[in-house]
């Protein structure tokens, strides 16, 4: 009795064991349907992460008529040290005779307007892509897509009666395609006469003004109010049909033409020029040149230290049109430490009026 009492609790627990396993496998494999859920799928539109990153993604890659220029992007970055010191000094020569002009108008209060710091930065704008137009007419047509987040030092001094006030321009963030068009296209290098630019849709511009410190941009509603103002501004100026036209060449050089007489100029003498250093003298010397010729100027040696110069120079020029070029005549100060020579006088005149020998 003891052993088969025994044997039947090994043939339950056996078989208890074995109706376990197989139960649990069971609904180990078919109740997993309740647990797990199918995800969620979104159509990629939907999705807040990649719409905020659309605007990011450069137009090359978004417009198949965009061409990647990296190559433009590495040449630009390179260059940007000296492109930024020769823009501020195009940008300051272009300037100074607006601010006179303003100034020297009526009885204004405003004394004087000066750059007491001028600098583009140290970030270059970056292309972001360039369509070029395919036309069969004389001219070439691009449309550069232009981004610009960078960190100019721009300080501006106002002085209105004896008060001196600091304007900071910062954080200037500018986004824009505009359309050059170089038209006509000749065969006197640079090839074109002219650049035209117009803006197909209104810019992008970004910046803080700092007064006395403090930011007016922060103010409630004045910076919308600049937003306004200036694309309002720009859009009358430069949107299209609205162009910017920069002369390149005179019209007239499209055609080569031929010499027609050579101009024999001497230059013998100067004096009372103004004094240009600290101990009132000048190291004056003299540039030729005709109007519309790419040839470089005709320059005389540096007299220094006088401001009554004699060189008594002789030079030859080139004549291609007696009837429209004339003659420039510019005088400079020679600087010792290398800057840019300072302007001292120029004069012009007609070739047609001088007396033919």
């Amino acid at each position: 009795m003891m052993g088969g009492g025994f044997v039947s609790i090994l043939l339950g627990v056996g078989i208890g064991f074995v109706v376990g396993v197989c139960l649990g496998f069971y609904l180990f494999i078919y109740d997993q349907g309740f647990i797990i859920k199918d995800p969620a799928v979104k159509p990629i539109s939907e999705v807040d992460s990649i719409q905020d990153l659309i605007p990011e993604i450069p137009l090359w890659l978004k417009n198949p008529d965009y061409d990647r220029v990296d190559w433009l992007n590495k040449f630009v970055l390179n260059m940007w040290p000296y492109l930024d010191k020769a823009i501020c000094g195009a940008i300051r020569r272009s300037t100074e005779p607006i601010i006179i002009d303003y100034i020297g108008h009526g009885h204004r209060p405003v004394k004087a307007i000066t750059f007491e710091t001028l600098s583009l930065g140290t970030l270059p704008p970056i292309f972001q892509g360039i369509k070029v137009c395919e036309t069969h007419e004389n001219h070439l047509v691009m449309e550069p897509a232009l981004k610009w987040a960078g960190n100019p030092n721009i300080v501006i001094l106002i002085k209105i009666s004896h008060l001196c006030i600091k304007i900071q321009l910062v954080d200037l963030q500018v986004f824009l395609v505009p359309r050059i068009v170089l038209k006509p296209l000749v065969s006197t290098f640079p090839c074109f006469s002219n650049v035209i630019v117009s803006l197909m849709e209104k810019p992008h511009v970004d910046f803080g003004l700092k007064v006395l410190g403090g930011d007016l941009m922060s103010i409630p509603g004045l910076y919308q109010l600049a937003q306004d103002i200036i694309k309002k501004e720009i859009a009358k100026l430069y949107l299209w049909p609205q162009t910017l036209e920069i002369p390149i060449l005179d019209p007239s050089f499209g055609i080569v033409k031929k010499p027609v007489g050579v101009l024999h100029v001497k230059v013998v003498r100067a004096t009372k020029l103004m004094k240009m250093d600290i101990l009132g003298l000048s190291d004056p010397y003299v540039k030729l040149k005709l109007n519309g010729e790419m040839l470089p100027s005709k320059k005389t040696t540096i007299k220094k230290r006088t401001l009554n110069p004699v060189w008594n120079e002789t030079f030859k020029l080139v004549v291609k049109d007696h009837q429209a070029q004339s003659l420039q005549v510019n005088v400079y100060d020679w600087d010792k430490l290398g800057w840019e020579p300072r302007p001292v006088g120029d004069a012009s005149g007609a070739i047609e009026s001088f007396k033919t020998q």
